[in-house]
């Protein structure tokens, strides 16, 4: 009997993670919109911390991120030896399903929750829940609900990508309270910096031991291109994770302009306030123009038009004009687009273009 190679059930499941586009084919002066970087890029301190690793490129990073798992701590008040980092909080959330999910077991998010939930879940074995969310805003009862006895992870991005919606710490703690302390809650807090006096989940984290927070410096601390991120949990959850963590997962420059990224909270004030500046203008002018949109927790705007059609028309009036924003079809959003708040002058372009693609129109 001839033998093939196949790989573990689920595998052949997973529909690739698509990310943003970079490019607009024709298009000159374009501007990317579509990952939700931030458009000021990282802090003067990070870039000079990355440059002064040059020298040291031969020799291997440090394993135990001890510098960086200190700043995040100094920073945040939290402690250091809960902090566990990763390539990207996407490594975080793959080492949760690699080691409590698996073959029989449930992971549970939002309908329009992050793709990577459902790719580590099929990833590890187990099987990708969805529950329905209220007006693409997270669903406390529908996440109780759908828990049952095989649920071993459930995700919630807060605020949520690509809805940008945001629910209560006091909805949170109520979700983690409906739960049984044998499932694990996994608060997404990538966009957590964004909403002013909101810990990411810190609070229930010290409380109680099946709730883990994870983060990232992809967004407001404008590292995307270094990759990283970091999970804060209880010391049973660390050290489970740290035994699947690849001792030099994360590069030496990585971790000296993410050190000094956290540290510069003045840089992060800056462009927190530059981008609620203009996440207002976005939302403001795309109501004036008759194109609904959700209060944005976040650093985008999802904005919604009549019609898939619509959008798609959209999509393709902004790009021949060099501006590249998202499409979230594959959130089971067809009728919408989601746009990064960029600099301010990109922000106008975008608006301006949609004036005239509502003119052409009329």
């Amino acid at each position: 009997m001839k033998k093939t190679i196949t790989p573990k059930p689920g595998i052949m499941d997973i529909e690739l993670y698509v990310g943003g586009k970079a490019y607009a084919k024709g298009a000159t002066n374009v501007v990317k919109l579509s990952s939700n970087e931030n458009p000021l890029g990282p802090s003067p301190a990070a870039r000079e911390a990355y440059r002064d690793q040059s020298d040291f490129l031969a020799v291997y990073p440090s394993s135990d991120h001890s510098d960086l798992r200190k700043a995040i701590a100094d920073t945040y008040g939290l402690k250091a030896d809960q902090i566990l980092c990763g390539n990207g909080s996407d490594e975080i959330i793959t080492f949760l399903c690699q080691a409590f999910a698996g073959e029989g077991d449930e992971v549970l998010f939002t309908e329009h929750g992050f793709g990577m939930y459902r790719i580590c879940a099929l990833g590890a074995g187990a099987t990708p829940v969805e529950v329905l969310e209220d007006e693409r805003v997270t669903n406390v009862d529908a996440l109780i609900s759908g828990c049952t006895e095989n649920t071993k992870l459930i995700f919630v991005a807060n605020p949520n990508n690509p809805t940008g919606t945001f629910v209560s710490l006091s909805e949170i703690e109520r979700l983690a309270d409906g739960i049984p302390q044998s499932t694990i809650l996994v608060l997404d807090g990538a966009y957590a910096e964004y909403v002013d006096g909101y810990d990411g989940g810190a609070s229930l984290v010290e409380s109680r031991k099946n709730v883990v927070m994870t983060r990232t410096f992809s967004k407001v601390y404008g590292l995307g291109g270094l990759r990283i991120g970091w999970g804060y949990a209880s010391v049973e959850v660390i050290d489970i994770l740290t035994r699947l963590r690849g001792p030099f997962n994360i590069n030496r420059a990585a971790l000296a302009a993410a050190s000094a990224a956290v540290l510069d909270e003045g840089y992060i004030s800056y462009c927190l306030a530059d981008n609620a500046k203009w996440a207002d203008f976005l939302m403001n002018e795309l109501r004036k123009l008759g194109f609904e949109c959700d209060d944005t927790y976040a650093n985008f705007v999802l904005a919604r038009f009549a019609n898939e059609e619509e959008a798609d028309a959209v999509n393709d009036v902004l790009a021949e004009n060099g501006l590249i924003v998202r499409q979230v079809k594959g959130y089971n959003l067809h009728n919408c687009l989601r746009i990064t708040v960029g600099k301010g002058g990109d922000c106008s372009r975008v608006i301006t273009v949609l004036k005239m693609f509502k003119e052409d129109q009329a």
